[in-house]
Protein backbone atom coordinates (compact mmCIF):
# COMPACT_ATOMS: atom_id res chain seq x y z
CA UNK A 1 0.00 0.00 0.00
CA UNK A 2 2.83 2.33 0.84
CA UNK A 3 4.34 1.62 -2.58
CA UNK A 4 1.05 2.42 -4.38
CA UNK A 5 0.68 5.67 -2.46
CA UNK A 6 4.25 6.66 -3.32
CA UNK A 7 3.65 6.00 -7.04
CA UNK A 8 0.47 8.08 -7.02
CA UNK A 9 2.29 10.97 -5.38
CA UNK A 10 5.12 10.75 -7.89
CA UNK A 11 2.68 10.83 -10.82
CA UNK A 12 0.93 13.90 -9.37
CA UNK A 13 4.21 15.76 -8.98
CA UNK A 14 5.21 14.95 -12.57
CA UNK A 15 1.86 16.18 -13.89
CA UNK A 16 2.26 19.45 -12.03
CA UNK A 17 5.62 20.13 -13.71
CA UNK A 18 4.57 18.81 -17.14
CA UNK A 19 1.44 20.98 -17.58
CA UNK A 20 3.27 24.36 -17.75
CA UNK A 21 5.80 22.92 -20.20
CA UNK A 22 3.02 21.69 -22.54
CA UNK A 23 1.28 25.06 -22.39
CA UNK A 24 4.53 26.87 -23.18
CA UNK A 25 5.10 24.59 -26.17
CA UNK A 26 1.55 25.24 -27.45
CA UNK A 27 2.07 28.98 -27.10
CA UNK A 28 5.27 28.75 -29.12
CA UNK A 29 3.51 26.85 -31.90
CA UNK A 30 0.50 29.21 -31.91
CA UNK A 31 0.95 32.29 -34.19
CA UNK A 32 1.48 35.44 -32.25
CA UNK A 33 -1.43 37.88 -32.16
CA UNK A 34 -0.49 41.27 -33.50
CA UNK A 35 -2.21 44.59 -33.30
CA UNK A 36 -3.66 45.93 -36.59
CA UNK A 37 -0.99 47.73 -38.53
CA UNK A 38 0.01 48.48 -42.11
CA UNK A 39 1.68 45.51 -43.75
CA UNK A 40 3.54 45.02 -46.98
CA UNK A 41 0.40 44.63 -49.03
CA UNK A 42 -0.89 48.01 -47.82
CA UNK A 43 2.46 49.58 -48.61
CA UNK A 44 2.34 48.07 -52.08
CA UNK A 45 -1.17 49.31 -52.70
CA UNK A 46 -0.27 52.77 -51.51
CA UNK A 47 2.80 52.80 -53.73
CA UNK A 48 0.74 51.68 -56.71
CA UNK A 49 -1.76 54.45 -56.04
CA UNK A 50 0.99 57.01 -55.88
CA UNK A 51 2.61 55.75 -59.04
CA UNK A 52 -0.72 55.66 -60.88
CA UNK A 53 -0.56 51.93 -61.64
CA UNK A 54 -3.83 50.40 -62.70
CA UNK A 55 -5.00 47.03 -61.35
CA UNK A 56 -4.95 43.89 -63.40
CA UNK A 57 -8.11 42.85 -65.19
CA UNK A 58 -10.24 40.27 -63.45
CA UNK A 59 -12.04 37.43 -65.18
CA UNK A 60 -15.34 39.13 -64.48
CA UNK A 61 -14.17 42.36 -66.12
CA UNK A 62 -13.02 40.49 -69.20
CA UNK A 63 -16.33 38.62 -69.38
CA UNK A 64 -18.28 41.87 -69.10
CA UNK A 65 -16.15 43.42 -71.84
CA UNK A 66 -16.88 40.47 -74.13
CA UNK A 67 -20.60 40.90 -73.51
CA UNK A 68 -20.46 44.60 -74.40
CA UNK A 69 -18.54 43.93 -77.62
CA UNK A 70 -20.59 44.95 -80.64
CA UNK A 71 -20.31 42.71 -83.68
CA UNK A 72 -20.51 44.74 -86.89
CA UNK A 73 -19.57 41.86 -89.18
CA UNK A 74 -23.21 41.16 -90.08
CA UNK A 75 -24.09 44.79 -90.72
CA UNK A 76 -25.87 45.39 -94.03
CA UNK A 77 -25.31 49.14 -93.79
CA UNK A 78 -22.39 50.97 -92.19
CA UNK A 79 -20.88 54.42 -92.25
CA UNK A 80 -17.54 55.33 -90.68
CA UNK A 81 -17.46 58.76 -89.05
CA UNK A 82 -14.48 60.63 -87.59
CA UNK A 83 -15.12 63.24 -84.90
CA UNK A 84 -13.00 65.69 -82.97
CA UNK A 85 -13.72 66.20 -79.28
CA UNK A 86 -12.60 69.49 -77.81
CA UNK A 87 -11.82 68.76 -74.16
CA UNK A 88 -12.28 72.39 -73.13
CA UNK A 89 -15.99 72.37 -74.00
CA UNK A 90 -18.48 71.89 -71.19
CA UNK A 91 -19.87 68.57 -72.44
CA UNK A 92 -16.38 67.07 -72.82
CA UNK A 93 -14.87 68.53 -69.65
CA UNK A 94 -15.59 65.40 -67.53
CA UNK A 95 -13.10 63.52 -69.72
CA UNK A 96 -10.42 66.20 -69.26
CA UNK A 97 -10.51 67.04 -65.55
CA UNK A 98 -8.73 66.58 -63.23
CA UNK A 99 -5.59 67.35 -65.22
CA UNK A 100 -3.41 66.12 -62.35
CA UNK A 101 -4.58 62.98 -60.49
CA UNK A 102 -6.41 63.83 -57.27
CA UNK A 103 -7.19 61.14 -54.68
CA UNK A 104 -6.82 58.40 -57.26
CA UNK A 105 -9.06 60.15 -59.83
CA UNK A 106 -7.48 60.39 -63.30
CA UNK A 107 -8.68 61.77 -66.60
CA UNK A 108 -9.01 59.76 -69.79
CA UNK A 109 -5.58 60.50 -71.23
CA UNK A 110 -3.75 59.72 -67.99
CA UNK A 111 -5.42 56.29 -67.85
CA UNK A 112 -4.48 55.55 -71.47
CA UNK A 113 -0.94 56.84 -70.96
CA UNK A 114 -0.39 54.64 -67.89
CA UNK A 115 -1.78 51.58 -69.65
CA UNK A 116 0.55 52.05 -72.62
CA UNK A 117 3.53 52.72 -70.31
CA UNK A 118 2.89 49.51 -68.35
CA UNK A 119 2.53 47.46 -71.53
CA UNK A 120 -1.12 46.59 -70.79
CA UNK A 121 -2.45 48.42 -73.83
CA UNK A 122 -0.96 48.45 -77.35
CA UNK A 123 -0.78 51.79 -79.15
CA UNK A 124 -0.74 52.02 -82.94
CA UNK A 125 0.89 54.53 -85.21
CA UNK A 126 -1.08 57.51 -86.38
CA UNK A 127 -0.88 57.37 -90.15
CA UNK A 128 -2.13 60.13 -92.41
CA UNK A 129 -5.20 58.95 -94.29
CA UNK A 130 -5.71 55.46 -92.88
CA UNK A 131 -5.36 53.31 -89.77
CA UNK A 132 -3.65 49.95 -89.39
CA UNK A 133 -4.32 48.11 -86.14
CA UNK A 134 -1.87 45.24 -86.47
CA UNK A 135 1.38 44.15 -84.85
CA UNK A 136 3.46 45.74 -87.59
CA UNK A 137 2.20 49.22 -86.65
CA UNK A 138 2.49 49.03 -82.85
CA UNK A 139 4.44 52.06 -81.66
CA UNK A 140 7.52 51.93 -79.48
CA UNK A 141 6.61 53.76 -76.30
CA UNK A 142 10.15 55.03 -75.83
CA UNK A 143 9.97 56.76 -79.20
CA UNK A 144 6.74 58.44 -78.11
CA UNK A 145 8.41 59.73 -74.93
CA UNK A 146 11.44 61.02 -76.84
CA UNK A 147 9.33 62.55 -79.60
CA UNK A 148 7.22 64.66 -77.25
CA UNK A 149 10.04 65.36 -74.75
CA UNK A 150 8.46 63.55 -71.81
CA UNK A 151 10.75 62.94 -68.83
CA UNK A 152 11.03 59.33 -67.68
CA UNK A 153 13.16 56.76 -65.89
CA UNK A 154 13.73 53.14 -66.85
CA UNK A 155 13.60 50.11 -64.59
CA UNK A 156 13.56 46.39 -65.24
CA UNK A 157 10.30 44.62 -64.51
CA UNK A 158 9.76 41.16 -63.09
CA UNK A 159 9.37 39.68 -66.55
CA UNK A 160 12.65 41.22 -67.70
CA UNK A 161 11.05 43.92 -69.83
CA UNK A 162 11.99 47.56 -69.53
CA UNK A 163 9.50 49.57 -67.55
CA UNK A 164 9.11 53.34 -67.82
CA UNK A 165 8.48 55.35 -64.67
CA UNK A 166 6.89 58.77 -65.27
CA UNK A 167 5.89 61.15 -62.50
CA UNK A 168 2.38 62.56 -62.51
CA UNK A 169 3.72 66.05 -63.10
CA UNK A 170 5.52 64.87 -66.28
CA UNK A 171 2.45 63.25 -67.86
CA UNK A 172 1.24 65.75 -70.52
CA UNK A 173 -2.43 65.36 -69.62
CA UNK A 174 -2.92 69.14 -69.61
CA UNK A 175 -1.51 69.51 -73.12
CA UNK A 176 -3.82 66.85 -74.58
CA UNK A 177 -6.83 69.08 -75.20
CA UNK A 178 -8.56 67.12 -77.95
CA UNK A 179 -9.31 63.59 -79.12
CA UNK A 180 -10.08 62.00 -82.45
CA UNK A 181 -12.87 59.43 -82.22
CA UNK A 182 -13.47 56.87 -84.95
CA UNK A 183 -16.96 55.39 -84.82
CA UNK A 184 -19.13 53.12 -86.95
CA UNK A 185 -22.83 53.78 -87.49
CA UNK A 186 -24.33 50.48 -88.55
CA UNK A 187 -27.58 48.58 -89.07
CA UNK A 188 -27.69 44.86 -88.33
CA UNK A 189 -30.59 43.45 -90.31
CA UNK A 190 -30.45 40.06 -88.60
CA UNK A 191 -31.04 41.57 -85.17
CA UNK A 192 -32.89 44.73 -86.33
CA UNK A 193 -30.42 46.96 -84.50
CA UNK A 194 -29.28 50.46 -85.46
CA UNK A 195 -26.43 51.53 -83.21
CA UNK A 196 -23.07 53.28 -82.97
CA UNK A 197 -19.80 51.58 -82.09
CA UNK A 198 -16.73 53.48 -80.93
CA UNK A 199 -13.82 51.90 -82.78
CA UNK A 200 -10.72 53.84 -81.75
CA UNK A 201 -9.58 57.08 -80.11
CA UNK A 202 -6.48 59.19 -80.63
CA UNK A 203 -5.18 61.85 -78.20
CA UNK A 204 -4.07 65.15 -79.74
CA UNK A 205 -1.31 67.05 -77.95
CA UNK A 206 -0.93 70.84 -78.21
CA UNK A 207 2.48 72.46 -77.81
CA UNK A 208 4.19 75.72 -78.64
CA UNK A 209 6.31 75.50 -81.77
CA UNK A 210 8.14 77.87 -84.08
CA UNK A 211 4.89 78.73 -85.87
CA UNK A 212 2.83 79.19 -82.71
CA UNK A 213 0.55 76.59 -81.16
CA UNK A 214 0.82 73.30 -83.01
CA UNK A 215 -1.21 70.12 -82.63
CA UNK A 216 -0.12 66.56 -83.29
CA UNK A 217 -2.02 63.28 -82.90
CA UNK A 218 0.05 60.95 -80.70
CA UNK A 219 -1.24 57.44 -81.51
CA UNK A 220 -4.37 55.31 -81.89
CA UNK A 221 -5.78 52.90 -79.30
CA UNK A 222 -8.70 50.53 -79.78
CA UNK A 223 -11.58 51.49 -77.54
CA UNK A 224 -12.59 47.90 -76.81
CA UNK A 225 -9.14 47.37 -75.26
CA UNK A 226 -9.52 50.53 -73.16
CA UNK A 227 -13.09 49.86 -72.04
CA UNK A 228 -12.34 47.23 -69.34
CA UNK A 229 -10.23 49.80 -67.48
CA UNK A 230 -12.60 52.77 -67.84
CA UNK A 231 -15.87 50.90 -67.25
CA UNK A 232 -15.20 51.14 -63.52
CA UNK A 233 -13.82 54.68 -63.51
CA UNK A 234 -16.56 56.98 -62.22
CA UNK A 235 -16.48 60.65 -63.12
CA UNK A 236 -18.36 63.77 -62.09
CA UNK A 237 -20.52 65.04 -64.95
CA UNK A 238 -22.10 68.16 -63.46
CA UNK A 239 -21.14 71.12 -61.32
CA UNK A 240 -24.57 71.06 -59.66
CA UNK A 241 -24.41 67.36 -58.78
CA UNK A 242 -21.06 66.20 -57.44
CA UNK A 243 -22.11 62.55 -57.15
CA UNK A 244 -20.11 60.32 -59.48
CA UNK A 245 -22.89 58.29 -61.07
CA UNK A 246 -21.47 57.72 -64.58
CA UNK A 247 -18.33 56.00 -65.80
CA UNK A 248 -16.15 56.96 -68.74
CA UNK A 249 -17.61 54.02 -70.64
CA UNK A 250 -21.12 55.36 -69.97
CA UNK A 251 -20.00 58.69 -71.41
CA UNK A 252 -19.14 57.01 -74.71
CA UNK A 253 -21.97 54.47 -74.87
CA UNK A 254 -24.64 57.04 -73.98
CA UNK A 255 -22.99 59.55 -76.32
CA UNK A 256 -22.90 62.26 -73.69
CA UNK A 257 -19.96 63.97 -75.40
CA UNK A 258 -20.11 66.56 -78.16
CA UNK A 259 -17.89 66.00 -81.19
CA UNK A 260 -17.82 67.68 -84.58
CA UNK A 261 -17.52 65.57 -87.71
CA UNK A 262 -14.20 66.05 -89.50
CA UNK A 263 -14.43 63.16 -91.94
CA UNK A 264 -16.91 60.65 -93.33
CA UNK A 265 -15.31 57.68 -95.03
CA UNK A 266 -15.65 58.00 -98.81
CA UNK A 267 -14.21 56.62 -102.03
CA UNK A 268 -11.65 59.40 -102.38
CA UNK A 269 -10.65 59.08 -98.70
CA UNK A 270 -10.56 62.85 -98.17
CA UNK A 271 -11.64 64.80 -95.08
CA UNK A 272 -14.27 67.50 -95.01
CA UNK A 273 -11.64 70.20 -94.95
CA UNK A 274 -10.50 69.20 -98.46
CA UNK A 275 -13.78 70.26 -100.09
CA UNK A 276 -15.17 72.64 -97.44
CA UNK A 277 -12.64 75.47 -97.24
CA UNK A 278 -14.79 77.97 -95.32
CA UNK A 279 -16.29 77.61 -91.84
CA UNK A 280 -19.81 78.08 -93.22
CA UNK A 281 -19.43 75.33 -95.79
CA UNK A 282 -17.88 73.08 -93.15
CA UNK A 283 -20.83 73.64 -90.79
CA UNK A 284 -23.34 72.95 -93.58
CA UNK A 285 -21.59 69.71 -94.53
CA UNK A 286 -21.45 68.56 -90.92
CA UNK A 287 -25.15 69.27 -90.48
CA UNK A 288 -25.88 67.46 -93.74
CA UNK A 289 -24.12 64.29 -92.58
CA UNK A 290 -25.87 64.42 -89.20
CA UNK A 291 -29.22 64.78 -90.98
CA UNK A 292 -28.44 61.85 -93.26
CA UNK A 293 -27.69 59.60 -90.29
CA UNK A 294 -30.88 60.66 -88.53
CA UNK A 295 -32.98 60.27 -91.68
CA UNK A 296 -31.63 56.76 -92.27
CA UNK A 297 -32.52 55.78 -88.72
CA UNK A 298 -36.05 57.19 -89.02
CA UNK A 299 -36.56 55.53 -92.40
CA UNK A 300 -35.93 52.06 -91.00
CA UNK A 301 -39.01 51.92 -88.83
CA UNK A 302 -42.68 51.85 -89.83
CA UNK A 303 -44.67 54.96 -89.03
CA UNK A 304 -48.44 55.45 -89.57
CA UNK A 305 -49.53 57.60 -92.52
CA UNK A 306 -50.09 61.09 -91.18
CA UNK A 307 -52.58 61.94 -93.97
CA UNK A 308 -54.77 58.94 -93.18
CA UNK A 309 -54.44 59.75 -89.51
CA UNK A 310 -55.66 63.31 -90.11
CA UNK A 311 -58.58 62.08 -92.24
CA UNK A 312 -59.58 59.56 -89.59
CA UNK A 313 -59.40 62.26 -86.96
CA UNK A 314 -61.60 64.56 -89.09
CA UNK A 315 -64.17 61.81 -89.62
CA UNK A 316 -64.34 61.06 -85.93
CA UNK A 317 -64.87 64.74 -85.18
CA UNK A 318 -67.66 64.98 -87.77
CA UNK A 319 -69.40 61.86 -86.41
CA UNK A 320 -69.13 63.26 -82.91
CA UNK A 321 -70.69 66.52 -84.06
CA UNK A 322 -73.52 64.68 -85.83
CA UNK A 323 -74.21 62.60 -82.76
CA UNK A 324 -74.32 65.70 -80.63
CA UNK A 325 -76.71 67.45 -83.06
CA UNK A 326 -79.03 64.41 -83.19
CA UNK A 327 -79.17 64.23 -79.41
CA UNK A 328 -79.90 67.94 -79.25
CA UNK A 329 -82.78 67.70 -81.79
CA UNK A 330 -84.33 64.76 -79.92
CA UNK A 331 -84.23 66.64 -76.68
CA UNK A 332 -85.86 69.69 -78.37
CA UNK A 333 -88.70 67.53 -79.79
CA UNK A 334 -89.42 66.01 -76.43
CA UNK A 335 -89.46 69.42 -74.83
CA UNK A 336 -91.94 70.72 -77.44
CA UNK A 337 -94.41 67.82 -76.91
CA UNK A 338 -94.72 68.35 -73.17
CA UNK A 339 -97.05 71.37 -72.56
CA UNK A 340 -96.21 73.45 -69.59
CA UNK A 341 -98.97 73.83 -66.95
CA UNK A 342 -100.62 77.25 -66.63
CA UNK A 343 -99.85 79.10 -63.50
CA UNK A 344 -102.78 79.89 -61.23
CA UNK A 345 -103.93 83.51 -61.36
CA UNK A 346 -103.70 85.49 -58.20
CA UNK A 347 -107.03 86.98 -56.93
CA UNK A 348 -107.49 90.64 -57.73
CA UNK A 349 -107.67 92.95 -54.80
CA UNK A 350 -110.72 95.30 -54.84
CA UNK A 351 -109.91 98.87 -55.75
CA UNK A 352 -110.67 101.35 -53.08
CA UNK A 353 -113.10 104.09 -54.20
CA UNK A 354 -112.01 107.63 -53.73
CA UNK A 355 -113.99 109.45 -51.06
CA UNK A 356 -115.65 112.79 -51.98
CA UNK A 357 -114.73 115.75 -49.85
CA UNK A 358 -117.57 117.48 -48.01
CA UNK A 359 -116.32 121.00 -48.79
CA UNK A 360 -116.98 123.06 -52.01
CA UNK A 361 -114.52 122.73 -54.84
CA UNK A 362 -113.09 125.63 -56.71
CA UNK A 363 -112.97 125.65 -60.51
CA UNK A 364 -109.65 126.09 -62.05
CA UNK A 365 -111.02 127.66 -65.21
CA UNK A 366 -109.92 131.07 -66.05
CA UNK A 367 -112.46 133.56 -65.07
CA UNK A 368 -113.33 136.51 -67.22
Amino acid sequence: MKRIGFLALLVGVLMMFATPMVRAQEDENRPARRSPQMGRSSDRNRQNDNNGDLPELTVRAQYLNDRLTQDVGNARWMRIIYRELNMLEDKNAPLYYPVTPINGTQNLFTIIFRLVADGKLPAYEYLDGYEAFDDAHVVDFKSVLDRFSIMYQTTSGRDGRTRYVINDSDVPSGEVRAFYVKEAWYFDQNNSVFDVKTLAISPIIFYEGDMGTERTPMFWVLYEEVRPYVSGTYIMTSNMNNAKTFTIDDYFRRRMFDGKIIKAENLLNIPLQAYCPTPDSMAKEQQKIESQLQAFNEGLWFRPDTTAQVVATGKSKKSARRGASVKKSDSDDKASKVKPEKAAKAPKSPKAKAEKSAGATRSVRRRR
